[in-house]
């Protein structure tokens, strides 16, 4: 009669053996993710914006001055479209005293491609659409560098004070998103 070649012991060892890989499979795990895990930040976003220098032409720009996402603080916002409306062909402005309106009959203020430009290869893309009310829409769908796989959408609101007549605040959420990053 032939014998189990495993005895208990054997059996035991084998055992222990399979469970110490499988904890190292899963601290290997852990610790790989943890990069990816700091990629995937996202919550609330708060911003201020100042855009005293925005002269509604395409290029102009609106500087970050303050946000809760420390990534954002200084870099300006780049409107690659004028101002509806303001963009006549004359070379001064304002803008005329009542831009075009839409089909549904609402003026629409600014509806352009926007840049958020942090520096050089940190960046990212997005659309913001204003009206007359200085409240709106932006959305940012990706980016390179620094805000690599940034996603955000943001309510827009003219906040001005005494001091400074040309703050606006953004509110709402944002993601960065590691399947984005290239």
């Amino acid at each position: 009669m032939l014998r189990n070649p495993i005895s208990k012991k054997n059996l035991l060892l084998i055992s222990l053996g399979a469970l110490a890989l499988a904890v190292l499979a899963a601290m290997t795990a852990s610790q790989m993710s943890r990069p990816a895990q700091a990629d995937e930040r996202s919550g609330a976003l708060h911003v201020t914006k100042d855009c005293l220098a925005y002269t509604n032409d395409a290029g102009a720009y609106c500087t970050i001055v303050s946000s809760n996402l420390g990534e954002l603080v200084g870099a300006k916002v780049f409107y690659t479209q004028a101002a509806v409306g303001c963009d006549t062909g004359a070379a001064s402005y304002p803008c005329p005293p009542t831009p075009p309106a839409t089909p549904e009959g609402a003026v629409i203020s600014l509806d352009s491609n926007v840049v958020l430009y942090v520096g050089t290869g940190n960046w990212a893309v997005g659309r913001c659409t204003l009206d007359l009310n200085s409240s709106g829409l932006c959305t940012f769908s990706d980016g390179t560098g620094t805000l690599s796989g940034f996603h955000g959408r943001v309510a827009v609101s003219y906040t001005p004070t005494a001091a400074d007549p040309g703050l606006f605040t953004w509110t709402g959420t944002y993601s960065f998103n590691p399947e984005s990053n290239r």
